[in-house]
């Protein structure tokens, strides 16, 4: 009797998955909001934890902040922007982490203008006013997408704002065009009362020349090097909640409640769904799946980048990208339900 109760309690360990599971500090991109869905709806529902995983995800400061974050050693994963990557490749190549899962497959970089401004092309803000908050991609591309859409630069005028200010003074009209991030910017305008589809025009920088990627999961070095089956795993549990989100929404705003009860229901849905449909659907997903890209388009985008941000070097597709770590295409198909 004893031999069996020692066999069968064998085979349960080894069936089980491992205790002494491995820890990962996550970093978000912000404050809770509905495009998490992804990270969250894989911790709630234990798929970190079937991957041998213990990931403690914290609230971010920003989308180019998951980066320094990670530099600095407090955090080994979290959900960022590639172009912050480009940008700290440059300058410290072996300390910068690696994109490992691009959930954005479009940038959400903007010009946004209220529609009795008229203006509806590039051309169209010569001689305006634009205004936002200096170092974002937006403010810092302005050049390159000035000079993609042959827009003369020096004759728009650029106001220097905090973001909380940025939507309030185009609301009064006194700037012309807010420098933002639409999936911001959209919701930052409901808060006040607008309806940003009926009242205002968005020049998404995507659509003007800036093929640029944006937000996705990225990890250390450090993490790649010493433990690769855990990023295999981190990214496995997150495409698998990514694609069930895209089937059952309700599972991914009751993921974000869940992680933060203090969230608006309804406008964090509103935000995840947002995000689905203009930021991660795209043809290009279609055709290589969720978490890939193409190499010749990132090759672009960094060209971009280190135009608008003055860079001294260039890196290497590699050093910011790695696809090794996403499973088969099969089980990356978005497939958006209504």
């Amino acid at each position: 009797m004893l031999k069996s109760l020692l066999a069968a309690a064998s085979l349960i360990a080894m069936a089980a998955p491992a205790l002494a599971q491995t820890d990962i500090r996550f970093t978000l991109g912000w404050k809770t909001q509905g495009s998490d869905a992804p990270i969250l709806l894989a911790q709630q529902k234990g798929y970190f934890e079937e991957e041998g995983l213990n990931v403690t995800i914290d609230q971010g400061e920003g989308s180019a902040a998951t980066v320094t974050r990670i530099m600095s050693g407090t955090y080994d994963a979290g959900f960022g922007d590639i172009n912050a990557i480009i940008q700290n490749a440059a300058e410290r190549p072996d300390q910068t982490p690696v994109m490992v899962y691009q959930l954005w497959n479009d940038p959400p970089f903007t010009v946004v203008t209220r529609k009795e401004s008229g203006i509806t092309t590039p051309a169209d803000l010569a001689g305006k006013t634009l205004g936002g908050a200096p170092g974002t991609p937006t403010t810092k591309l302005l050049p390159v997408f000035a000079r993609m859409n042959d827009v003369d630069l020096d004759s728009i005028t650029i106001e220097s704002l905090a973001p909380n200010l940025t939507e309030p003074m185009l609301i009064r009209g006194d700037i012309d065009g807010a420098m933002v991030f639409n999936i911001t910017a959209w919701f930052n305008l409901i808060n006040n009362r607008q309806d940003p589809a009926a009242d205002f025009n968005w020049l998404n920088f995507g659509d003007h020349g800036l093929d640029l990627y944006a937000n996705g999961v990225m990890v250390s070095q450090a993490m790649i090097a010493d433990n690769p089956e855990a990023v295999t795993g981190l990214v496995r549990a997150i495409n698998r909640a990514a694609v069930e989100i895209a089937q059952d929404h309700e599972a991914g705003v009751d993921a974000v409640l869940a992680f933060d009860n203090l969230a608006n229901r309804d406008l964090e849905m509103a935000r995840m769904m947002f995000s689905y449909e203009n930021l991660i659907a795209s043809d290009e997903v279609t055709r290589i799946g969720l978490g890939d890209l193409d190499d010749d388009r990132l090759s672009r985008a960094i060209d971009i980048v280190a135009e608008g941000y003055q860079l001294q070097t260039t890196p290497e597709a590699g050093q910011v990208f790695d696809r090794s770590f996403l499973p088969p295409l099969d089980d990356r198909q978005l497939v958006l339900a209504d």
